[in-house]
């Protein structure tokens, strides 16, 4: 009575419809949408809903949006196929224009030994952003290294910290963390 269609198909149970964004049928990976359910899958108990979230270690959270949500996102770290490794860095997001990257950056200082002083340097880093975290230019991000996404994109968003300081809105302004 409570069993979910699509296309014709009889679905589990549990199982929330998900976004369906593009052409293809877009499904979590881990989850069996027939007759018999896996064991990665972990039931909320709230609304029954079956979804597969992992933690990703490091002391990161898994965000209430990646256990609740009904996103499909193959390259997020906590409901996709992308395990974090490597460094983890801290930046300034500067943009958000691309569909679901973002660009931090990273303010550095450099020493030149010729002259005993330091100068200013920043670099620019594509991160892929998971839909369960809604980030903005300004708030502090942290990131994660992994294996190579895309063309640039080898870091996945880990946490979004949001930005109060109003002073610090300006794009350019030099921040150490």
């Amino acid at each position: 009575a409570a069993a979910l269609s699509f296309g014709g198909r009889m679905k589990a149970k549990n199982i929330k419809p998900t976004e369906q964004l593009q052409k293809n049928f877009q499904k979590q990976p881990h989850i069996f949408l027939g007759k018999y359910q896996r064991v990665l899958a972990k039931k909320n108990k709230q609304t029954k809903a079956v979804r597969y979230y992992k933690n990703v270690g490091l002391g990161f959270k898994t965000p209430k949006e990646a256990k609740e949500g009904n996103y499909i996102d193959h390259k997020c770290p906590f409901t996709g196929n992308v395990s974090i490794r490597g460094r983890i860095l801290r930046g300034v997001c500067v943009s958000t224009k691309m569909n679901r990257t973002i660009v931090i950056r990273r303010d550095y200082l450099h020493f030149v030994r010729k002259y005993q002083r330091f100068e200013k340097r920043h670099t620019n880093i594509p991160a892929h952003i998971s839909p369960c975290f809604r980030a903005k230019a300004g708030d502090i991000i942290t990131v994660g290294q992994c294996r190579p996404l895309s063309k640039t994109v080898r870091f996945n968003v880990l946490k979004v910290e949001p930005n109060t300081n109003a002073s610090a809105q300006k794009k350019k302004q030099f921040r150490v963390f």
